[in-house]
């Protein structure tokens, strides 16, 4: 899942919030450095990608990329999930999704020393183009896949992935909703995180 995902699924802790979307920057035993909560935000971030990966509705929505982005096939599914999770905001949590994400940067600004030099050098650019809530549109994934395609490994083909969204919007869209609510649950039952926010799907 991608950034927007693990601040949901991190509860109302600013320091769970800071360690699960830390999960990507802090390898190995490192998160042992950080202080008890953030470490739990950490283990929470991996178990999440974990059960991401293994998760047969997300493997149907890799399919859709897998052509052209290969074992990238992942990265463009996270990204697309947190699109729809922008787009049904409401159907999730009682909070604005502009209350959430301002709470986020708060977080990463009030904590910025201990952030890896790495978060420390993007983070500024992220929150001034907010990035979280571009997600919302099919031009702010564009963005964010030939921003990554730059500065990352990621292939760069981002008008296939853009195409094939489109085509399946719907498909992707439903893959979406049915995963979801499984990986709420998953998170809150095995890691204890209360959503106080989360608004539970009648189907």
């Amino acid at each position: 899942m991608n950034v927007l995902a693990h601040i949901y699924l991190s509860g109302d802790s600013d320091e769970i919030i800071i360690g699960n979307y830390l999960g990507d920057y802090v390898k190995g035993k490192d998160y042992l450095n950080y202080p008890d909560q953030i470490r739990k935000g950490i283990i929470i971030h991996r178990h999440i990608d974990a059960f991401t990966d293994r998760h047969p509705v997300v493997h149907r929505s890799k399919l859709y990329f897998t052509r052209k982005y290969h074992k990238y096939a992942g990265v463009v599914t996270d990204i697309l999930y947190d699109h729809f999770l922008t787009k049904e905001w409401n159907l999730f949590s009682r909070k604005p999704i502009e209350s959430v994400t301002y709470n986020f940067y708060m977080a990463m600004v009030n904590n910025f020393e201990i952030l890896p030099a790495k978060v420390k050098e993007m983070i500024p650019s992220f929150i001034i183009n907010n990035w979280i809530e571009s997600y919302q549109t099919i031009g702010g994934i564009r963005r964010v896949l030939k921003t990554l395609s730059r500065t990352t490994s990621l292939p760069n083909e981002t008008r296939f992935a853009i195409r094939e969204l489109k085509k399946n919007y719907g498909a992707l869209e439903d893959d979406f909703l049915e995963f979801f609510p499984q990986l709420i649950d998953y998170v809150e039952s095995e890691f204890g995180i209360e959503i106080s926010h989360r608004i539970t799907l009648p189907f």
